[in-house]
């Protein structure tokens, strides 16, 4: 097992998108660097690595699938991995924090918006040349090689079937009667891809899909934590629903037995890629180069779709999940949901605290 993820921090911080967060941390746990393997057989997919053969990565999970990734880079490239695993809005937090003397050197993230932030404050290195980059759904990552969306989610109602048995239809549904003081839904301040699901709707809707979420707020929606402390509730039977609900963490769960399910609304929904970029401060270049190129590989890719995620290359297709054809998305502009994320958030969490 990898024995370098961290401990997650105590206290969430600020998804804010510029990355100009001015909030202290609150604290974080420790970690050791993994011991540095051999290089193993299998898929070689990496590039040799030079004399200092470590990298660290910044990475906003899933936990189980990045030990994986990890793990299998390391037994193929020889470079040893010291890891942070948290949410987007934590690693942004710890990335302002260490600002003056940057630690990662690649970074995954689980929002486009957050990713794109990066590239605007010059803080990403291109690397266009990276391998299979040709094979990536192009409206989730950038032509010029500044992050590469390796897998995605897909958002929707994640429910609990033993109280729900006629799942809702439609995103509108959730404001009825019948389910007040049931739902939950992630505070976008600390997930990234909730803001891709809020800046998402509001970019199809308008101005006036601010009327939805002000009658979620009259029907007693809660905003509660990030996306697993949404869903523990709903699997447990304590709420009934999920607005806003990542769909990887519905299906691992379904699969391990729990009484949950999920739907997408028929008008559409948003799927939130998880974008991976070398950062410029690095240090170890070439070793990040490497990690980038593994992601992109069969094997890499593979491990994605085992873990219930939707893969970033158009030519591999998950089987234990639904693929993107078969999932209804509405009309966003990424990049009117980058520059509006901070003041959504804002607006957003005041209305629902």
């Amino acid at each position: 097992m990898l024995s370098t993820t961290r401990k997650p921090w105590r206290k969430g911080a600020a998804l804010v998108l510029a990355l100009t967060l001015g909030a202290a941390l609150a604290g974080c746990g420790s970690s050791k660097a993994a011991e540095e393997k051999t290089p193993a057989g299998g898929e070689n997919t990496a590039a040799t690595a030079p004399a200092d053969k470590t990298l660290t990565v910044y990475t906003a999970g899933p936990e189980g699938l990045a030990n994986k990734l990890i793990k299998q880079f390391e037994e193929q490239s020889g470079i040893k991995v010291e890891t942070f695993q948290g949410t987007t809005g934590k690693i942004l937090a710890r990335m302002e924090a260490e600002k003056s003397n940057p630690v990662a050197d690649v970074v995954i993230l689980a929002s486009l918006p957050s990713a794109q932030g990066l590239k605007k404050e010059g803080m990403t290195l291109p690397y266009p040349e990276a391998k299979n980059a040709d094979k990536l759904n192009k409206d989730w990552s950038d032509a010029e090689g500044n992050y590469f969306s390796t897998s995605a989610s897909a958002l929707g109602i994640a429910y609990n079937t033993k109280l729900v048995t006629a799942p809702p239809a439609s995103w509108s549904d959730l404001t009825k009667p019948e389910f007040k003081d049931q739902i939950n839904i992630p505070d976008p301040s600390l997930s990234g891809s909730a803001l891709d699901f809020i800046t998402g709707y509001l970019s199809d809707k308008g101005e006036g899909g601010w009327s939805l979420f002000e009658q979620y707020k009259a029907n007693g929606v809660v905003m509660a934590g990030a996306n697993q402390e949404a869903l523990d509730p709903v699997i447990t039977g304590a709420k009934s629903m999920v607005v806003g609900a990542v769909d990887y963490m519905t299906y691992k769960a379904k699969a391990k037995g729990e009484p949950i399910d999920i739907v997408y609304p028929k008008e559409g929904t948003v799927i939130s890629p998880r974008p991976a970029a070398i950062l410029k401060s690095t240090k170890h270049e070439e070793n990040a180069k490497a990690f980038i190129d593994y992601l992109l590989s069969d094997s890499a890719q593979k491990l994605v779709s085992d873990a219930a995620l939707l893969p970033g290359r158009t030519d591999v297709k998950a089987e234990n999940r639904a693929n993107l054809d078969g999932i209804p998305l509405l009309k966003t502009d990424w990049n009117w949901m980058g520059e509006q994320g901070a003041a959504v958030t804002d607006k957003f969490t005041k209305l629902f605290k």
